[in-house]
């Protein structure tokens, strides 16, 4: 009898994107994983019990393998994808670790990371550390936790060498991405949810993102793994949070079942589209800009419009402006330098990058 249907689900999300790093690993001529022994900032918890399952099967993947990591919070979605991650690692010659970060936000919060990682030793990864970060305020609460977590989890992978990182993001958190990039009004790029592979090189992987939240956590109930919910998810002081308790469920039952559905769906259609134009932007920015590389107004015009603010975003962000602090209403701004021009003054943008059009070109460098 093979296993319950939520956790073969898992399993085989999971199975495809070690097969893809693990073929990718094997294209690269020379590519060996080079995990740490972990002496650095951070002290890691080296392994204790026995075996997993799978390691048992197979046996552990040689020091030499690949490591994929999987970051791992402690709730549903992140303790089913180590457990997978944990059962098929060694069946591809793989070696499996992971990381939870303590944001330092809640009381406890210390203690909740150790038992995290002791759950991850007991499914057999290995390394498996805890990381615990300063939040800032840049941003608002949401986006200066996210900034914090990737930054530690991009240095644990550097400390270990590690191959790829995993996240649990499921089809219903890219709906509510999807939702929240509509509320910004950002365009089609925002609407494109989060991809399946980001990150340096493609760092991080998202297994789970056709797999929706109720199978992660049917498929910990199902093998017996404690899990712990967040009480941030539930708390309306975050924007999330209330879309998830209060919007998506409004919209459920204005428009029947399936709403969470068609925006991953959507998700996946405008990414393709975004990175079409994105590709086309590419190609056509050199020959928007004059002998001094300059961006000239009248070619710029020419463009469709999609094709055209592309290119300026690209253009400030190579003169400096922070790609997160850019918005719609920046790029806007800048467009009317080209399209309404009327002897307005200069842009400020985000990083301290001022937009001016002289001369029929429009400059863009730092203030």
């Amino acid at each position: 009898m093979g296993p319950h249907p939520a956790v073969a689900a898992i399993r085989l999300a999971v199975r495809r994107v070690l097969h893809d790093i693990a073929t990718g690993q094997a294209a690269e001529p020379g590519s060996t994983a080079h995990g740490s022994d972990g002496h650095g900032a951070v002290a890691v918890a080296h392994r204790t019990g026995g075996p997993s399952t799978a390691q048992r099967h197979r046996g552990p993947a040689p020091a030499t393998a690949p490591l994929v990591l999987v970051a791992c919070s402690g709730g549903a979605d992140s303790m089913a994808l180590a457990s997978a991650l944990a059962f098929e690692a060694p069946r591809l010659g793989l070696r499996a670790g992971g990381v939870t970060v303590d944001h330092g936000l809640q009381p406890g919060s210390a203690l909740r990371a150790d038992e995290v990682a002791l759950r991850l030793r007991e499914l057999g990864l290995a390394p498996v550390e805890s990381v615990a970060v300063t939040v800032g305020r840049d941003g608002g609460p949401e986006a200066a936790a996210r900034d914090a977590r990737y930054a530690a989890l991009d240095a644990a992978a550097e400390r270990h060498g590690a191959a790829a990182v995993l996240l649990g993001h499921t089809r219903d958190d890219q709906a509510e991405t999807v939702l929240l990039g509509l509320a910004r009004g950002s365009g089609i790029r925002s609407l494109s949810g989060m991809a399946a592979v980001s990150g340096a090189d493609g760092r991080y992987r998202r297994p789970f993102l056709q797999l929706d939240r109720q199978t992660a956590r049917k498929a910990c109930l199902v093998q017996s793994l404690p899990v712990w919910d967040d009480p941030h998810n539930t708390d309306p002081a975050y924007t999330r949070s209330r879309l998830r308790h209060e919007g998506l469920p409004a919209l459920e039952k204005a428009l029947g079942k399936g709403v969470v559905e068609a925006l991953a769906r959507t998700a996946q259609l405008s990414r393709d589209d975004a990175d079409a134009l994105d590709a086309w932007a590419g190609q056509a920015e050199s020959s928007v800009r004059d002998a001094e590389g300059v961006l000239e107004c009248a070619k710029l015009y020419a463009l469709p419009p999609a094709v055209r603010r592309r290119v300026l975003r690209r253009a400030a962000i190579e003169a400096g402006a922070p790609a997160g602090s850019l918005f719609a209403r920046h790029i806007e701004e800048m467009d009317r330098l080209i399209t309404g021009w009327r002897g307005q003054g200069a842009i400020n943008l985000p990083g301290k990058v001022v937009a001016q059009r002289q001369g029929g070109r429009l400059v863009i460098r730092q203030g």
